[in-house]
């Protein structure tokens, strides 16, 4: 999610209920469940959670749906009010995949920008390992960026509770990404 949401400037499409995580397993009578129903005759039960008595408080979800739910909000508050989403795209994982070590298939990393906002978006679609390397950014990346030699915070804008370390050196610039199964990172350079 954080990659369609962030890779482009295109519209983010939830589907009914997804951002409670809604399986759409309820028999509707026809076919096989696949997917929540427009029709009235089958519940959502997430959603009905949700809504509590119409209420729409999230009183009888889960756990799990209310931290899937935070985590929707949070990643969809933060494309809205991004300036670098809004703007410049440039793939970087082609560039790690042939000089990070330890980098592989399972990840993907790109770079959003604007005059004011710099992100480094980083995700690992292994379901089993973590992985943890020094991500490079391309040398024109940093000329675009206009990054001096020296040392740069950047902190996980969707729960910040990652931060790193961008080092610039010798026309070099590396950060280390330690990123645990299925997680991602929206890195912006403080």
């Amino acid at each position: 999610m954080v990659v369609s949401a962030t890779i482009s400037t295109s519209p983010t499409l939830l589907y009914f209920a997804q951002e409670v995580g809604e399986a759409g397993e309820e028999q509707a009578g026809f076919g096989s469940p696949t997917r929540t129903s427009i029709f009235d005759y089958v519940g959502v039960p997430t959603l009905q959670r949700w809504v509590n008595n119409k209420k729409f408080d999230g009183g009888q979800s889960k756990d799990e749906e209310k931290a899937l739910r935070d985590f929707y909000k949070r990643l969809l508050n933060f494309t809205i009010k991004s300036s670098a989403l809004a703007e410049n795209y440039q793939d970087i994982h082609h560039f790690n995949r042939q000089n990070t070590e330890w980098y592989n298939d399972k990840v993907l990393s790109f770079v959003r920008w604007s005059d004011n906002e710099k992100l480094i978006v980083v995700s690992n679609f292994n379901a089993d390992n973590t992985y943890g390397f020094e991500l490079g950014l391309p040398q024109d990346i940093i000329e675009k960026w206009n990054l001096k030699e020296g040392e740069y915070n950047v902190e996980d804008q969707l729960y910040n509770t990652y931060s790193s370390t961008l080092k610039v050196s010798k026309n070099k610039a590396t950060v280390r990404i330690d990123v645990k199964p299925l997680e991602s990172f929206i890195l912006k350079i403080k």
